[in-house]
């Protein structure tokens, strides 16, 4: 199971900042959407040529022009791209040609899709890499939230996922024996006092 740490921060300077910090646990770097809506492309860009070994994931959260925005942010450096669930597919096959064509990947970010069993098998006959089961962070703060939902609709699609929404030490074991591709960290990185050893923390936990 790979590590992907989400970086919710605002700016490129404290995204380098973090980036720096956790590279050495992490396989996956992903700048989140409000990182990109507040600087743009160009921390992509920066963030790639900071840590060209590693994967780049532009959390565009796309919902319409999928073939353009995904171009877009592949040629800025992304290797991998979001296109929301509650696209249409058109949206989605649109995003998957600009990725062949850069030989790069979609994931399908499943927040807000009511049967995310069933959607994530009908995108990833769509050509996708992978689909997120995902709970952002106003569901997280809702009452009787849980990630075992989210855990359970992954093993039940039967098809590559991540989770993303609540995986922290208490529950990166119970994400693994999900059978999650991708664990996604977010606020259990980078609100630590020590980002790097929270990092550490996770990948040593990782099977």
């Amino acid at each position: 199971m790979k590590l992907q740490v989400a970086m919710d921060v605002l700016t490129t300077d404290d995204a380098l900042a973090l980036a720096g910090k956790v590279a050495a646990s992490v396989d996956i770097i992903e700048l989140g959407t409000p990182l990109i809506k507040a600087e743009g492309l160009s921390a992509i860009t920066a963030i790639k040529n900071a840590h060209p070994d590693k994967i780049v994931f532009a959390d565009l959260k796309t919902m319409d022009a999928g073939e353009l925005e995904a171009d877009i942010a592949f040629k800025a450096g992304a290797d991998l791209v979001t296109v929301l669930g509650v696209a249409g597919d058109s949206t989605i096959v649109g995003a998957v040609k600009a990725a062949k064509a850069h030989g790069k990947g979609v994931v399908v970010d499943l927040i807000g899709v009511p049967d995310k069993t069933a959607r994530a098998i009908e995108v990833t006959a769509l050509g996708v890499e992978f689909v997120e089961m995902h709970a952002g962070l106003d569901e997280q703060a809702e009452e009787g939230f849980s990630l075992d939902t989210l855990l359970t609709d992954g093993t039940e699609s039967g098809v590559d996922f991540s989770v993303a929404g609540g995986v922290s030490m208490k529950t990166i074991e119970a994400v693994q024996a999900s059978g999650a591709a991708v664990a996604v960290a977010g606020g259990a990185i980078y609100s630590a006092e020590d980002p790097s050893a929270a990092a550490a923390e996770l990948r040593a936990a990782i099977k």
